[in-house]
């Protein structure tokens, strides 16, 4: 049996990271919340993996971006991580079960296919037909069990969905920084976003947060943020976009399995309908354009 070469161990332990890693961190923040307020343990958690990256790229002779670059890197950061990431963080903390508000913000590529009308990006058929089953799984979600009873919880994990959707697909049109120092540049502004939020909203600590919580924080800093973000540049660099954004519907089932593993989350048969429904729905979004672009390709060669 042939050994697997480097690019191929490098391609697996990316997957595993986006698969895993960013499917547990829904799990992680749950445990993390239950002794940091939402905004600040965000706001700490960006902040340090963009001071940590960007102290590591400087060091290896990254360049400083230019001025437009940065800012329009400190605007994605904002949409994605302070408002996308920051609202699934205060919801959890509102008792919205870490796997349903994965199943959420498992829309986004939906969403983002709806923002991509406004910049003149041509939607399939098949891409339509996603957006339909996948807004039918969200109306199911929201209309029974845990979310129907916390309708603000819900609005903010949509909401979350939305602005990390426009946000990435904004984000695509526009100047930003070579590399990971895009990451680490919008990692920063976001970790200001949150944490001047937390101040302003009066968010303060009522104690010490405990061993769980600084263990929470620390995996969220290391793995979800500098870990993740490197693994899925590799990726997007070296895979079809396909691959690359596979994590949008294993993420969901991976942080359901966690939730009502480890953390006494139940799910009632309308929620796991819901969910199957939704990933079917990204499947269709993600995997179908590529088939149908491949197979326009073959017919006119």
């Amino acid at each position: 049996m042939s050994r697997l070469t480097a690019p191929a161990v490098l391609l697996i332990a990316s997957l595993f990271t986006l698969y895993i890693i960013w499917g547990s961190t829904y799990y992680v923040i749950r445990l993390g919340v239950e002794s940091w307020p939402p905004m600040m343990m965000a706001g700490l958690r960006f902040l340090t993996a963009g001071i940590i990256l960007f102290a590591v790229l400087r060091l290896r002779g990254h360049q400083l971006p230019s001025r437009r670059a940065v800012l329009n890197a400190a605007v994605v950061g904002v949409l994605l991580l302070s408002v996308g990431n920051g609202l699934v963080t205060i919801a959890e903390h509102q008792n919205v079960p870490s796997g349903l508000a994965a199943v959420m913000v498992a829309t986004v590529p939906l969403f983002a296919l709806c923002f991509s009308q406004l910049f003149g990006i041509a939607t399939r058929w098949i891409e339509w037909l996603g957006i339909a089953v996948g807004l039918s799984g969200i109306i199911l979600l929201n209309s029974g069990g845990h979310l129907s009873g916390n309708p603000w919880g819900a609005l903010m994990i949509l909401l979350a969905a939305v602005s990390w959707a426009f946000g990435s697909v904004w984000g695509s049109r526009v100047e930003l920084p070579k590399g990971p120092m895009a990451a680490a540049v919008e990692m920063l502004a976001a970790g200001v976003v949150l944490l001047t939020a937390s101040t302003l909203s009066g968010e303060k600590l009522q104690a010490t947060p405990d061993l769980q919580g600084f263990l929470a924080l620390g995996f969220l800093i290391v793995f979800g943020s500098i870990i993740a973000i490197n693994a899925y540049m590799y990726l997007i660099r070296n895979v079809t976009p396909a691959v690359a954004t596979s994590y949008a519907y294993v993420n969901p089932v991976v942080a359901v399995l966690l939730g009502t593993s480890f953390g006494n989350e139940t799910l009632s048969t309308r929620e796991w309908l819901a969910l199957g429904i939704i990933i079917f729905a990204v499947v269709l979004v993600t995997l179908g354009k590529y088939l149908l672009t491949a197979k326009s390709r073959n017919q006119t060669a």
